[in-house]
């Protein structure tokens, strides 16, 4: 069976995570998945961007790839780490030359190796201070435009209003690995409210109640904007080990002992995708304004997800 759909008027928007391919032939094949990811319908697409710079390139090939053959929008990640305030502005104007008009911010993690103290973040120092230079970027590169005045033949307008750009921020559910307490993480996502981010989208966790308090206490301190919870369907113990060393998050032991104890990979895809559409479901009745999922650039996991959640229809192919 596989898993697509036509849009659907005032249903729960959706959207997915890719990362660039590694090779011509990872290349057709994300184009293909690109494809069938557009064809359900997705709020937008964004696409990963390595630390200095390593994915640079075939991060926008990606990005004006989804532009020229989709009605998608495509978000461009970028990060401090590794990165002058002047190269990050060149990449930014980049990327809005190319069309590109949603980003993600994010801070970044420090290189393998390095400790905190140490400079590796370039003049950046924060993912608040990223979505600052965005927003400058694009006053800088559009300042104004003019418009016809009706009934005054030559006539013109200054119109200072920019064309609306979506910066969307990190959130972390459970904390963040360096944080020093669940306090700071929101005092945090204030600040990059404060600097100009009009989305939020979360780190992995693996339990609704984790997102749901996380709302909570995020809206009594102030914080406006949507915040979408980040699900990756885990289809393998490799995976999930991988996923819990990166994030810091605790074992979810229930799925890591059925993972452990499946001997097929069909067996495990259809455990950790079940996983996944079970978090979806409770997220959704929870309230939650959407879902993100990480896609691992293949469609029909994450598509499986959104229809056994109900987002989606599921068609017999």
């Amino acid at each position: 069976m596989s898993t697509t759909s036509e849009p659907e008027c005032g249903r729960i928007p959706f959207s997915f995570e890719l990362y660039p391919p590694r090779s011509d032939a990872a290349a057709t094949a994300l184009h293909a998945t690109i494809a069938t990811m557009a064809s359900a319908g997705p709020d937008f697409i964004s696409v990963t961007y390595g630390a200095n710079g390593s994915s640079r390139s075939s991060s926008l090939e990606v990005l004006t790839h989804i532009l020229k053959t989709t009605t998608v929008d495509p978000m461009a990640h970028l990060t401090c780490v590794g990165s002058s305030s002047l190269e990050a502005s060149r990449l930014i104007r980049e990327f809005l030359d190319a069309g590109v008009r949603s980003f993600l911010a994010l801070r970044g993690d420090p290189p393998e190796g390095a400790g905190e103290g140490e400079a590796f973040l370039g003049d950046l120092g924060s993912a608040a201070e990223l979505v600052q230079l965005i927003h400058r970027v694009q006053a800088e590169r559009v300042p104004y435009r003019e418009t016809v005045i009706p009934g005054i033949p030559g006539a013109r307008a200054v119109k200072t209003e920019r064309e609306k750009v979506r910066i969307a921020v990190a959130a972390f559910p459970n904390g963040h690995p360096r944080s020093r307490s669940t306090s700071q993480d929101i005092d945090t996502l204030l600040a990059k409210q404060a600097a100009g981010a009009n989305l939020a989208i979360t780190q992995l966790f693996f339990h609704a109640d984790h997102y749901l308090s996380f709302i909570q206490r995020a809206r009594t301190a102030g914080v406006e904007f949507p915040i979408l919870p980040g699900i990756m369907p885990v289809t393998s113990p490799a995976r999930l080990r991988r996923i819990l060393e990166l994030s810091g998050e605790e074992l979810p032991s229930e799925l890591a002992i059925q993972l452990e104890v499946e001997p097929t990979r069909e067996g495990q895809r259809e455990i950790g995708t079940r996983h996944a559409t079970d978090l979806a479901r409770e997220l959704i009745a929870g309230g939650a304004p959407g879902l993100h999922l990480y896609a691992f650039n293949q469609a029909d996991t994450v598509l499986a997800v959104l229809a056994g959640a109900g987002l989606i229809k599921p068609v017999l192919g």
